[in-house]
């Protein structure tokens, strides 16, 4: 097994290697034939062998930043849709940049008819790319055969989310934690790739996943509240022992000083370049009915402060006529047209800038949610408070790993996560990757009427 799993893992590499080349290589051919010899012509550049290899070595090593941050090198993790996507963002990024580059070596514009050639290439390359890496994948590995031990929480939908990558997992087999610890221990002895263990009381799993550790067997664990809590603990040496320490605050002094800094930056950014966005969408939105263009809504952020956030109204004005605060579901008809569009693109969520420079948010951070909706939600499910140990967030870890409708719970443990593995680079690299997100049509969808009351049920039994 585990020489199986280290030839997978050379192949991915390799393969990853060929993409990046393959790109790489594109790129160095217009550099050498088509911008090299104008930028020359002009008295711009001279360069000789080793100033080549510079300007394609940085190609080289932004691309491989934008596709390792993106996920297009995760042959056999993700789908060949998601790997094409990402590598969609990451060539677009690092054509740009390349563009701007080139640029600032002759100190004025250059002909963009190469770079867009470049582009399409690639483009082409990488969906030719992505079909063989997924076919050659499929081909010579097989979806992982797993034995799923589980407790009292029902199944149906880990099973459900499994079926979706039924390319890389097959359940083949389900065990209750009722048939006992002898019987499970002698079938997860068996021909089986790996074992999921799914919500199972805290002493049985902590006994099976020590059994299979001992053997070397591959285990996927969905964690608890207290195991998100744990994974950012620092560990001490004051004794002769490891010491795990969980902190009484969140963030460091030096940690929300620069957290800060960049929220205002990047604000006032996004400010100056959307402005023509928000003027063309509050007059659609105001011509279509009439109505306000903003919408004020009451949220929570740090400590349960209470403040109004505010967006771009995308429903019709008696939307909640009734006082009852409900999320927005599926094909929701309070939505208006205008509505539809600027909650697909997103616009409607600019004006939460604002909120972002009188501090209210940060740019990264858990969503802010209405105080009528936290309380349902702390009614079955106490933990729920954690999540605002720290500042509400435009975009968050729950919106980039998860999906508009994911429930509650697992919200919670994923903003959780983000909270207790904070640092500058992480916030970074979640703003890169909410612009991925924002073109994905699944990351905008309303809850279903199952998980607007999907709640967790027991965390230790």
């Amino acid at each position: 097994m585990k020489q199986k799993e280290s030839k997978k893992r050379v192949i991915v590499l390799l393969l990853s290697l060929l993409g990046l080349c393959l790109q790489t290589a594109v790129y160095a051919y217009i550099w050498l034939e088509e911008y090299y010899p104008y930028l020359a012509k002009l008295g711009k550049v001279n360069y000789y062998k080793n100033g080549h290899i510079i300007i394609i070595g940085i190609y080289f090593i932004l691309l491989f930043f934008f596709e390792n941050t993106y996920g297009g090198l995760k042959i056999g993790y993700l789908k060949a849709s998601e790997i094409f996507f990402s590598q969609i963002f990451s060539l677009l990024a690092v054509n740009v940049i390349s563009y701007a580059q080139i640029m600032l070596l002759r100190n004025w514009t250059v002909p963009v008819a190469p770079i867009l050639a470049v582009l399409v290439i690639q483009l082409v390359i990488s969906g030719i790319w992505t079909l063989f890496c997924n076919s050659f994948y499929r081909r010579f590995f097989p979806p992982r055969d797993l034995l799923l031990v589980y407790g009292d929480r029902s199944i149906d939908d880990i099973l459900g989310k499994f079926s979706t990558r039924s390319d890389k997992y097959r359940v083949v087999k389900c065990m209750n934690i009722s048939k006992g610890a002898e019987a499970i221990e002698k079938e997860v002895l068996k021909d089986y790739d790996a074992i999921v263990l799914w919500d199972i009381p805290t002493p049985e799993r902590n006994k099976l996943l020590k059994f299979c550790y001992g053997r070397s067997i591959r285990v996927y664990m969905m964690p608890k509240i207290t195991d998100v809590l744990i994974q950012g603990s620092a560990q001490l040496h004051l004794f002769d022992t490891p010491i795990f320490l969980t902190r009484e605050y969140s963030l460091r002094v030096e940690q929300r000083a620069v957290k800060r800094l960049i929220d205002i930056v990047c604000a006032l950014i996004l400010v100056i370049v959307t402005s023509p966005i928000m003027l063309v969408t509050a007059i659609a939105i105001k011509l279509y009915d009439g109505g306000p263009v903003l919408y004020k809504q009451v949220r929570c952020t740090l400590d349960q402060k209470e403040f109004h956030i505010m967006k771009f109204r995308s429903m019709r004005v008696d939307a909640e006529k009734d006082g009852v605060a409900r999320l927005a579901a599926k094909n929701d008809s309070r939505i208006t047209p205008v509505g539809k569009f600027i909650r697909t693109v997103r616009i409607d969520e600019l004006p939460q800038l604002f909120n972002i420079l009188q501090g209210d948010m940060s740019f990264i951070g858990p969503r802010p949610e209405r105080p009528e909706i936290i309380a349902q939600y702390v009614q079955e499910m106490p933990e729920f408070v954690f999540r605002m140990k720290v500042k509400a967030g435009l975009a968050g870890y729950a919106q980039v790993y998860g999906k508009y409708n994911t429930t509650p719970y697992d919200k919670l443990k994923l903003d959780l996560a983000y909270i207790e593995n904070y640092t500058v680079w992480l916030d970074l690299k979640l703003m890169l990757l909410t612009l991925k997100i924002l073109f994905k049509p699944e990351s905008t969808e309303g809850v279903d009427n199952r998980q607007v009351t999907a709640m967790k049920k027991e965390e230790d039994r």
